[in-house]
């Protein structure tokens, strides 16, 4: 296989079949000179294609060195095990010391603990990545197949789908509407503070999907959040969950949502009138307590605003926290975004009421969405968001599309159905529709 950049470099790049974990691997990283579009670097047809990128930085992948599925209550804590256990047995080369240098992992894990989905963690067998102005490849294989000599190629544009039909998932919207009113009496009666309500819908196409094109369009429609790829489940995230580096843990939260016009002077209006929206602040408010509550424990100090911000993407404004601590303990990004999970953000508040409430009335299993999605190193360092405005390619031509509100006591059914629609418009768009 060749894959070449424009500066004609060569280097060795292979895709293993599926590595048991108490193989050893070996993991080279070469730096190369800037290749460019980084999506526009995933082969046509590549096996598990994985994304992980922010304003042009990052890294794409493709192929499997190694890889676990994990379910149920321990799907975190075993898949960490089989990393550590990985990790230690790896021989690493590596010309680069950045974040997503050397030897990385990607993974993204369900939502419930019930789900079928669990969580995948696999090891790219070739990474191409870029930060801070320095580029590399880390290729990943086993002694007795080590890579060959081959050059790095940007691929052919992919072709768009043909969308030929959507339709409501689990839920119609009128029926969707109906269960958010029914979690507000809920809240309304004292039963919990907050819920956060998903729903889905399904979308099909006359030709095959390419997640290539997908992400190609969520990268440069979206440049300020994480487009991410694993396993299928493809999206463009705002919200970063944690990112752990070098002793230090930060978080971004999101909650509280108003949709753009497009005209900015009333946009900024609006902006205004979302960071004084009462209902919308309590909603915020419950997710910063969670996260920050969840990391105080692993942390010697913390910072936490005492105010949102209002963060402005292509399509919605969000009130915006960022939280940062300093870690007393040696604890890995994975651990860390165990221990987050599931955040106000994504369930609500207490968690185990607001998780009844989300089984009982949405009525779907939501899979791997908002659930955490990322990456780990060697180290222990890493990147996690959440996975939302995204979609899960059930078929070479079906994807499933998911968008979440969070219901507080103030909650009107139909201002938070025109909410979700916002929120499916980055994988509308990204779809063609």
């Amino acid at each position: 296989m060749l894959i070449a950049g424009s500066a004609g470099v060569v280097l060795p790049v292979v895709t293993m079949p599926l590595l048991a974990s108490s193989s050893p691997l070996v993991v080279r990283t070469r730096r190369i000179a800037d290749p460019g579009d980084l999506v526009a670097l995933l082969p046509a047809g590549a096996e598990h294609p994985v994304t992980w990128l922010r304003e042009g930085d990052g890294f794409v992948g493709w192929g499997r060195a190694a890889a676990i599925h994990t379910t149920g209550t321990s799907r975190f804590a075993d898949a960490e095990a089989w990393w550590r256990d990985l990790v230690d047995s790896a021989v690493v080369r590596a010309e680069v010391s950045l974040p997503g240098s050397g030897l990385v992992a990607v993974g993204s894990f369900a939502f419930s603990a019930a789900s079928p989905a669990g969580g995948i963690l696999h090891v790219p067998s070739t990474v191409v990545g870029r930060r801070d102005g320095v580029s590399w490849v880390t290729t990943v294989s086993a002694p007795a197949h080590l890579p060959g000599e081959v050059q790095l190629r940007r691929s052919a544009p992919p072709s768009a789908p043909v969308v030929t039909g959507s339709h409501d998932g689990a839920l119609t919207g009128e029926q969707w509407t109906e269960a958010v009113a029914a979690a507000v009496s809920r809240i309304q009666r004292g039963d919990l503070d907050k819920v956060v309500m998903a729903r889905d819908i399904v979308i099909d196409t006359g030709t095959a999907i390419d997640p290539r094109h997908l992400l190609g369009r969520l990268a440069a429609a979206y440049d300020n959040t994480w487009t991410y790829s694993v396993d299928g489940l493809i999206g463009a995230t705002p919200e970063m969950l944690l990112r752990r580096e070098k002793g230090l843990v930060t978080s971004r939260i999101l909650a509280g949502t108003i949709r753009r016009t497009g005209d900015d002077e009333h946009d900024l209006a609006l902006a205004g009138s979302l960071a004084r929206s009462s209902k919308d602040l309590e909603e915020h408010e419950y997710a910063v307590r969670s996260v920050a509550d969840a990391l105080r424990p692993h942390c010697s100090s913390m910072n936490v605003p005492e105010s949102p911000f209002v963060l402005h993407l292509p399509n919605v404004m969000h009130l915006a926290t960022d939280v940062a601590g300093v870690l007393h303990e040696d604890v890995s990004s994975l651990d860390l975004a165990a221990s987050l999970h599931p955040s106000a953000a994504v369930c609500g508040t207490p968690t185990l009421s607001a998780r009844d409430v989300i089984a009982e009335l949405e009525q779907m299993d939501r899979g791997r969405y908002a659930g955490p999605v990322g990456w780990i190193d060697a180290d222990g360092d890493g990147e996690w968001g959440i996975a939302l405005r995204c979609g899960i390619i059930e078929s070479s031509s079906r994807i499933r599309l998911f968008a979440g509100c969070g219901i507080v006591a103030g909650s009107e059914p139909s201002a938070e159905l025109a909410e979700s629609e916002a929120k499916l418009l980055p994988m509308r768009h990204a779809l063609g529709e």
